[in-house]
This record gives C-alpha cells, structure tokens and sequence, in this order.
C-alpha cells in the first residue's frame, strides 16, 4: 500500500480491492454486519471507484451513509407495503455505503478519529429511529392520542434498549483504555465467554440467534415481512404483535449480551 499514490485512481478494481479490503478488514468478526461479508463487499469496490472520481472525502461518504439511514427509518412511515419495502432497499444501500467510506479512507489513507465517530453517529441513530418509525406504523393513522400513546411508548422503550445494547460494546472500549489496557482484537477467543453456564447459553444463541435482531438491515427485513402478513391477517394488527415481541427479546438480549461481557476477558486486566 505505501507504494500507491493516494491522490491516484486505481488502474483496475482488482488494485482497488487488494487495498481497500485486505484480509484483517475481510476478517474482523464483529465490526462486519453478515450482508457485507455474504455479497455487499463484492459490489462496494465499483462504487468506491465511482466515488474516488469525486473530491468527496471518506467522511462525506459517511454523511451520505447517515443520510441513507435516516431515509431508511423515514420510508417506513409510508403506509401499506411500499415504505417497508423501500426500507429494505435504502437499508441496504446504508450498508453499501458504509463499505465505501472505509475503501476511500484505505486507498486515501486518511482515516481519522472523526470518520470513526460518524459511523457511530449513522448507526446509533438509525437503529435508534427505526423503532421510532415502527411505533408509528403500530399506533396506525391517524395517530389519536393518548390511546396510542402505548404503540408509540414501547417503541420508544425498544429504541433504547437497541441503543444501550450497542452502546455495551463501545463501554468495554472506553474502560479498557481508560484502565490504560491494550486495544481488543476483533477475534472470537476476545469476546467469548470463559467458560461454564454463559457459555453453553452463548453456545445454544448460535441455534436461535434473535439477539442479531436489532441491527437496521434485520428490522427493516421484519418490517418487510410484518407487512407482507398484514396482507392477510390486517393492519395495524400485525405491526403491533411484532412491536410487542421485539421488546422483550431486545431486553432479553441487552442482558445476555451484559453477562457476556462480564464473563469474558473483554473487562479483564
């Protein structure tokens, strides 16, 4: 990589990609969401290529992940199936995007503190509205308050549960540096349990993993399907089942997710 010339374009996509995804990035474990290591990192080099044609830098790419993500939450408030499905798509273009300002920032080799704090910034606030916009969906149009206050409530509750249980991880970062310990490696002997009864619990989540639920891109595919069924079944019906659901499997999972922690070498000196 000290050989390219940041300011140069790529003389192929295959260049593109050596750079821009080697394999630490191909094989960090948590910090890539399932769509991008199945198939959106084929397609994110053509866009990266697109974009290193434009004066935009890595963070602005990042704005336009953000901006992407807050379309995402907007579109479910289209009634009936079409803001679902148009969920889905802008959810993965987030995705999509989110690849790309990491490949600018590799191949312009200006990665900063701030790109990083951005990407937080689109995530915790996407994850956040999503609920958000959920809520709405369940309490119907129009809205009538205060009856449908309680739609509206749990969908609230549900936002910051999802935000508290992305929250834990960046704790294990901030108070390991603040204990002036080494920065994780993104491995599974990092994160997993020492053993005994969390463990084996951790080891059965694998067979039915609802605590990978509360990401942007699987609540956009369960609002999808929530309004597929309420096809059949009617609306707001079904939209208030699946609200009521998810809550008490994202606290569910927020403590899981809390005891792990605790029982692994992630808070250990």
């Amino acid at each position: 990589m000290s050989r390219i010339d940041p300011h140069a374009r790529p003389a192929s996509i295959a260049e593109l990609r050596a750079v821009t995804q080697p394999p630490e990035v191909r094989g960090r474990r948590n910090a890539e969401h399932w769509s991008a290591s199945l198939y959106l990192r084929r397609f994110s080099p053509y866009l990266t290529w697109w974009l290193l044609k434009t004066p935009i830098s890595a963070n602005g790419v990042t704005g336009l992940m953000i901006l992407a993500g807050w379309s995402t939450a907007a579109a479910l408030l289209i009634p009936g199936i079409w803001g679902p499905l148009l969920a889905v798509v802008l959810g993965q273009l987030q995705m999509l995007i989110d690849c790309c300002d990491g490949e600018v920032a590799r191949w312009r080799r200006k990665s900063s503190p701030a790109g990083v704090f951005l990407d937080k910034v689109g995530h915790y606030t996407t994850e956040a509205l999503i609920p958000l916009a959920l809520g709405v969906r369940a309490a119907a149009y129009p809205l009538e308050f205060p009856a449908d206050f309680l739609w509206t409530t749990i969908a609230a509750l549900l936002a910051l549960v999802i935000v508290l249980n992305k929250a834990l991880n960046d704790m294990v970062h901030v108070a390991r540096a603040n204990a002036g310990l080494t920065k994780l490696a993104d491995t599974h002997g990092e994160s997993a349990p020492r053993g005994g009864l969390v463990a084996k619990l951790r080891r059965a989540a694998r067979f039915l993993p609802f605590h990978r639920l509360y990401h942007s891109v699987e609540l956009t595919l369960i609002a999808f399907a929530a309004a597929l069924v309420g096809l059949v079944f009617g609306q707001p019906l079904v939209d208030r089942v699946v609200l009521a659901a998810l809550l008490p499997l994202a606290i569910l999972a927020v403590i899981g997710h809390f005891v792990a922690i605790m029982a692994s070498r992630r808070v250990r000196s």
